[in-house]
């Protein structure tokens, strides 16, 4: 099945070095809060997701999130995160580390979007 959204190599180890100290993640697809639309990092729970939500797959066992409504705009295209140096103005738990997670998209193939995989809803 074709993920909705992968992750770089960079971006995995930001997300070991996390799960380290603070165990279980989630990542929310901001809407364009605080620092514009980025993948924000959570400790597992801290951000409550609810019926306006999607989860459209996991990066290193961490679920991804958005809500249903920036789902709309973006359902056909496969995310990419990554990870860049600066410091961004969000909430997201890698930001003290001096860098940021930062979101790639590009359109599915035909192919892929015959084969994508689920998502899953929140049960709020």
């Amino acid at each position: 099945m074709t993920p909705r959204v992968t992750i770089s190599p960079e971006a995995i180890a930001i997300v070991n070095d996390l799960k380290g100290r603070f165990g279980e993640l989630m990542f929310h697809q901001s809407g364009g809060c605080c620092d514009g639309s980025q993948p924000m990092c959570f400790e597992k729970g801290d951000f409550k997701v609810g019926g306006s939500d999607v989860c459209i797959g996991t990066i290193e066992g961490s679920e991804f999130w958005m809500s249903k409504d920036q789902f709309e705009y973006w359902k056909y295209t496969q995310l990419h995160i990554h990870v860049a140096k600066g410091r961004g103005s969000s909430f997201s738990l890698e930001i003290p580390m001096g860098v940021r997670f930062l979101t790639q998209s590009r359109l599915f193939t035909e192919a892929e979007l015959a084969d994508l995989e689920p998502l899953r809803f929140s049960e709020s």
